[in-house]
């Protein structure tokens, strides 16, 4: 996955598409903030906000504030990986197709059900599928934000 690391008062995308699992390193280039993730929650049916404490077989929808910063139409593709307390990847959903006006802020949401008691982890990420990166590999789409976590207990 893309990650973004903080130098100062600016932001380095990294380009996954050249990580060195390996070496854990990467080829990055300086980028500003397209769109911001904020408040990631989880929320009923009804996209009313619950608890992160869920109970076992419990459905929930996990979704955050995604908001363009940009003054152009943002294509892009909202990515949820649910992880256990190890760290084994147990869900990974995505919505494609989504965009957002300059200024607009949408709030995406995927559902997801924890079948055993334990501690999770979502990541909630963002990336870019734009005209000129429709035809990218899902290996080297763009980040578009620093992804977000959201601690989950069943």
């Amino acid at each position: 996955m893309p990650e973004i690391h903080d130098k100062t008062d600016s932001e380095y995308l990294c380009d996954y598409a050249n990580y060195d699992s390996f070496n854990q390193s990467s080829t990055c280039t300086n980028t500003i903030r397209r769109v911001d993730i904020t408040n990631p929650r989880l929320v009923n049916a009804f996209g009313g906000k619950i608890s992160n404490q869920v109970n076992v077989n419990q459905h929930v929808q996990i979704t955050a504030d995604i908001k363009n910063n940009q003054d152009k139409v943002q294509k892009f593709v909202y990515i949820v990986q649910v992880k256990n307390q190890v760290g084994v990847v147990i869900s990974l959903g995505w919505i494609n197709g989504l965009s957002l006006e300059p200024g607009q802020t949408f709030s995406p949401a995927l559902s997801w059900t924890p079948l055993v008691s334990n501690e999770y982890t979502a990541e909630i990420f963002v990336w870019d599928v734009s005209e000129e990166g429709s035809t990218k590999s899902w290996g080297k789409l763009d980040a578009l934000a620093k992804h977000v976590i959201l601690k989950i207990t069943s």
